[in-house]
Parts: C-alpha cells; sequence; structure tokens
C-alpha cells in the first residue's frame, strides 16, 4: 500500500486599504518566532481556501472585507504528527472595507508595499504580494473607469 501524503488547504488573505487617498496598505501579522507573515488560515473540512480567508478576516479581524481575486498559489511539504501532509496555499486579494478591534491576532500592523514586501521571509508570500500588488493597480484603474461611465 503506498503511503500517500493527506492533502491540506490553506487560504491566505492579502488584505489591502487604501490611506490618504491612492497608498495602498497592506495587514501583516507577527508570528511568534518574531517573523511577519500574510494571514492565513487552514480550510476546516470541506471549506473551500477562500472561504477560510474570510471566515479568519471575519471571526479573528473583525473585519468587513470584499474579495477581489485569487493572488496567487503554492505547495509545501510538511509532517503533522508523523504523518506527510502537502500544504496548498490559495492567497486572494481582498480590499479592507470596515473592521474593529483585531482581537484574534497577537501583533498585526499595516505597511506599505516596499515595507511589507521587505517584512516578508517566505518567498511563496513575496510572490503572492507582488502578485497581489500588480491585481491591486489593476483593479484600482478599472474602478476608475467605471467612476468615469457612471458619471457621463
Amino acid at each position: 500500500m503506498k503511503n500517500r501524503a493527506t492533502e491540506q488547504l490553506i487560504g491566505g488573505a492579502i488584505v489591502f486599504k487604501e490611506i490618504r487617498g491612492n497608498r495602498v496598505h497592506f495587514l501583516l501579522s507577527k508570528t511568534e518566532g518574531g517573523d511577519w507573515e500574510i494571514i492565513k488560515s487552514i480550510g476546516r473540512k470541506g471549506e473551500s481556501s477562500v472561504r477560510a480567508a474570510i471566515r479568519l478576516t471575519k471571526e479573528q479581524g473583525s473585519m468587513n472585507v470584499t474579495v477581489i481575486e485569487e493572488a496567487s498559489r503554492a505547495t509545501g511539504v510538511g509532517t503533522i504528527n508523523g504523518k506527510s501532509m502537502v500544504f496548498k496555499y490559495l492567497f486572494y486579494v481582498m480590499v479592507f472595507k470596515t473592521g474593529g478591534e483585531m482581537i484574534g491576532f497577537d501583533t498585526v500592523s499595516w505597511f506599505d508595499y516596499a515595507a511589507a514586501i521587505r517584512k516578508l521571509k517566505l518567498k511563496r508570500e513575496q510572490d503572492a504580494l507582488r502578485s497581489a500588488n500588480k491585481l491591486i493597480k489593476v483593479w484600482k484603474r478599472e474602478q476608475k473607469e467605471i467612476e468615469k461611465s457612471l458619471q457621463v
């Protein structure tokens, strides 16, 4: 019998907000080890990765967000309780709408793109943030075009 690795879906929430008009800031969380990371949640049984990311922002972050698009995907391999696991990371770009106190996280902070990319240690998260930043620029252009067309 083959020893098959179990798959685990992980939804990453690349949450951004605009500060002072156009300046985009990204939300990062500090790990117990002191490194900064994109907030992520393991999907529950039968739950999609995007649903896990939305749940995380609502339950732990007390945030109301809108999902714009999937930013990137990555995989990793690890062991939990002696069992091989394949971790499938799916990162989603989310615009911050409203929110209260983020009680579910020890330490969180908003960073502009340059600071956020420097703070992230994992390549998969840096790649996800780069992709998200490009998608946000396109999304913002599309939003401006929609606003212009509504004014006519």
